[in-house]
Formats: C-alpha cells, sequence, structure tokens
C-alpha cells in the first residue's frame, strides 16, 4: 500500500465570524515553508492593524512535521493550539491560519475563546480548495513537434484515468513531455505511448517526488 500524505489548500482564503460582538477574521493561505508562513503573518498584522490580537498556527513539511502557533496575548492554549488541532484534524500541510481578532466589549471565558478559534478556522478551512498530495514518479518524453499535438493530447486523457498529473512541458529542438505517475503506472504509460507512435517513442524515468495530484 502506498504511503498516505497530508493535504495542502490551492489559494487563500478569508472568512469572518462573529459571536458576542467580537469579530474574528481567519486568513488561511498556503505557506510551503515556516518563513513563507512568516511573510503571510507580517502582511495580515500590516493590513489588520487595528485587530487586538493575530493568534496563528502553521504546518509545514511533506509529512507535516513542523507545527507552530502563537496565541498572542490570549490566554495561553486558547487560541492558537485549538487552530492547530484544527489543520492536525485535517491532515494539512503548507498551510498557515491567522485569526484576527476585535474585541467586542464581552468576554468569552477560556472555553469560549476554543470554540470561537477552532470554529472560525474550521468555516475558513470548509471554503478552500484542498489539494490532495501523493508520491508520483516523473516521467518524461520527448516528440518531434509534428507528432505534438496527438501526443499532448493522448497523456492528457490518460492521466485523468491513471491518477497521474501533467507537469512542465518544454518547446525546444523537440517537445519534451513531463507526467508524474505512480509507480505501477509506468508500464501502461510505457503501453500508451507506443501504442500512439507505433513503438516510437521511449519514456524516460525519473525520480520520485511528493507532488500535488487531482482528486480521484
Amino acid at each position: 500500500m502506498s504511503r498516505r500524505y497530508p493535504s495542502s489548500i490551492a489559494g487563500p482564503v478569508e472568512h469572518e465570524f462573529v459571536v458576542s460582538r467580537s469579530r474574528f477574521v481567519t486568513t488561511a493561505h498556503p505557506a510551503p515553508d515556516p518563513a513563507a508562513a512568516e511573510a503571510v503573518i507580517a502582511e495580515v498584522r500590516r493590513r489588520s492593524w487595528d485587530a487586538r490580537h493575530h493568534c496563528t498556527a502553521m504546518v509545514t513539511g511533506v509529512l507535516g512535521d513542523q507545527a507552530r502557533s502563537s496565541d498572542d496575548g490570549e490566554p495561553s492554549g486558547t487560541a492558537g493550539v485549538p487552530m492547530l488541532e484544527v489543520l492536525r484534524r485535517r491532515d494539512l500541510t503548507d498551510v498557515v491560519v491567522v485569526v484576527s481578532r476585535w474585541f467586542g466589549g464581552v468576554k468569552l471565558g477560556a472555553g469560549g475563546l476554543v470554540r470561537a478559534y477552532s470554529t472560525s478556522v474550521s468555516e475558513a478551512l470548509d471554503r478552500a480548495t484542498v489539494v490532495r498530495r501523493a508520491a508520483r514518479t516523473r516521467v518524461h518524453v520527448e516528440v518531434p513537434h509534428a507528432d505534438a499535438g496527438r501526443v499532448d493530447n493522448a497523456l492528457r486523457a490518460w492521466v485523468q484515468h491513471h491518477d497521474a498529473t501533467s507537469g512542465d512541458t518544454v518547446y525546444g529542438e523537440r517537445a519534451v513531455f513531463e507526467v508524474w505517475v505512480p509507480a505501477d503506472g509506468i508500464p501502461a504509460l510505457e503501453t500508451e505511448l507506443a501504442s500512439v507512435s507505433a513503438g516510437a517513442l521511449l519514456p524516460v524515468v525519473g525520480e520520485e517526488r511528493v507532488v500535488d495530484v487531482p482528486p480521484p
């Protein structure tokens, strides 16, 4: 059985949640590493400078093995850790969430804060597009320009039915197509290429990497 990897989100989302007149605005943003996450946090702080708190949580790394959070002045354990738990429960990585709070004059208590921060992050992530990740092997094939259109169409159709994804295409003296394929799908790709080229095309198998893949 192939190893399962945490998912991520396709792009930034923002969501506002109000409880007892306090506004909680969550920004969820892709972040491939802690430095990128810190840049997102800094931008939210700059943009929402008048908020009382900017509580944060981030998970990064292919395996989601790097995590940190901050209560930013809220009572210890009432904001950052609950936010981080939402990311963990959803099995996400390479993502940062920032919840900016404008105090509404009514104290929520520890339990109320935990619920508010958790709910705000959960509702924001409900609006995000989740990107699945999996280990795939790079395969590239060089094609004469005269055959590029036909092979391109064949590859696009093939990846849609074999849990694979297309990579970059480079046009030089020949067209070079790149696809990321499950290891056990390489023989089927070789067969497909042989079929569309009367055996003339030979794919070159490269490294394995964890990449974004389309939904099954």
